[in-house]
């Protein structure tokens, strides 16, 4: 089939958590001024969704509670991290009521896309009716409110939802490698644009660069000098190129591995009260690994401070042998953290990686390592594990979890790092 005549759509739902809250509780988001928000961290808390009736008034989305102008009266609700998943799950439903799986992308808890050219003439639609049955039917079946970007290849489709379809009464955008060029080549600002961020567009004004146009107008050569092999997807890019599939995203394989945890803490931390924190996030992350059944020999961590008054900090070690015991790994993480924290300064933001993991089949014992007291904790750590799947993570806690500064107690309840919505901290919704 001819590549040129592939149609995607980008399908994303509207202000997706506060939609939900409002259709939990039969109200119109169109008209319902409602923001998401987790109001335990004080007026400062982040707005994680804002009702479409609240971005009618101005209000900018992921904006902070205590920049909600004061004249606007709105209701706040608590983040439910486990509803929104349903809800996604219920939407996702629908699409494998039209399509097969393997034509369907899921970006984001909110956000999918289709490859919908095989079934156009199958349900005898067009391309926009066929968007709009969708849309359709995920208001009719969940009640959430949905916008759709239609292109011809997937990077239109994603820039037809992000920019054109804003402007559409219908809520649909239409593009295709002509059109992308006839109406958005001039666009500004370029961080519109799917995958241009801060820093590319920064680059870019160097050498006089504000849109899609310039982009194509500069010599290749120099675009491969500033972006080295990003250079490539930057030029497809600005001519509304995209030769990837949802095939070749489903088939892809990453060379590198690694399991990763991060966190915001809720206040300015001290150095004693971090290093608790940085703990529990070994910990966390051995259990983890041990889950996945994968080890690892490698730990990064960092450090961010508050206001970004010093440059936040990060540090690597390398282990002996690879393993998924919390101790080694426990003991590793406090080294790095002890090694790059600044101890004066208020930190505010941990994170933790284990690099490189490998199938814990590949688990050897180094010199230094009993394999008998190994293979105990192993047994533990597995014990600990099946009694947190069973009765939910607080079930079993340690004595570094009641420190003062701890937050796994209260982030076993989380999800992605927002709170759940269960009704007791055991995980049992």
């Amino acid at each position: 089939m001819d590549e040129q005549k592939r149609t995607y759509f980008c399908i994303d739902m509207k202000s997706f958590y506060a939609s939900v809250e409002c259709a939990e509780r039969g109200l119109n988001p169109f008209e319902t001024s409602l923001a998401v928000a987790d109001m335990t961290r004080g007026s400062n808390a982040l707005c994680l969704a804002i009702s479409p009736k609240m971005k009618a008034l101005g209000v900018k989305n992921r904006c902070r509670l205590s920049e909600i102008p004061a004249g606007i009266k709105y209701e706040v609700v608590p983040p439910r991290m486990a509803l929104y998943i349903d809800y996604a799950a219920d939407i996702y439903s629908v699409y494998l009521d039209y399509f097969s799986p393997s034509d369907i992308h899921v970006y984001s808890i909110d956000e999918s896309f289709l490859d919908v050219t095989a079934y156009l003439d199958l349900y005898r639609k067009t391309p926009v009716d066929m968007a709009k049955l969708l849309m359709n039917e995920i208001a009719s079946r969940c009640g959430i409110p949905s916008t759709a970007g239609i292109g011809t290849n997937l990077y239109l489709a994603k820039v037809a939802l992000d920019i054109t379809a804003k402007h559409s009464r219908d809520h649909i955008g239409c593009l295709d490698e002509d059109k992308y060029r006839l109406e958005l080549w001039d666009h500004r600002p370029i961080t519109d644009f799917w995958m241009i961020a801060g820093g590319t567009a920064r680059r870019l004004e160097r050498y006089g660069v504000y849109d899609m146009r310039g982009v194509t107008e500069l010599p290749a050569e120099l675009v491969y000098k500033v972006f080295g092999k990003n250079a490539e997807l930057l030029i497809d890019h600005a001519w509304g190129r995209e030769p990837c599939l949802i095939s070749d995203i489903k088939n892809y394989k990453s060379r590198s591995h690694s399991v990763s945890f991060s966190q915001i803490l809720p206040r300015d931390y001290t150095y004693k009260e971090a290093r608790v924190v940085m703990q529990e996030m070994a910990v966390n992350g051995a259990e983890e690994l041990m889950r996945r059944k994968v080890i690892t020999n490698k730990l990064t961590v960092f450090i961010g401070y508050s206001r970004d008054l010093i440059p936040p900090g990060n540090g690597s070690l390398r282990l002996l042998s690879a393993t998924s015991l919390a101790s080694p790994l426990r003991t590793a993480a406090l080294e790095i953290y002890d090694r790059i924290v600044s101890k004066d300064a208020a930190v505010r933001r941990l994170g933790i990686s284990f690099d490189d993991v490998v199938d814990e089949g590949c688990e050897g014992y180094d010199l230094f390592t009993d394999p008998h007291s190994a293979e105990k904790e192993r047994a533990v750590q597995r014990a600990k594990i099946f009694v947190h799947e069973k009765y939910g993570k607080n079930s079993v806690l340690t004595g570094t979890n009641y420190l003062p500064g701890g937050t796994q107690r209260e982030r076993n309840g989380f999800i992605g790092g927002h709170r759940a919505g269960y009704d007791d901290e055991t995980g049992k919704s």
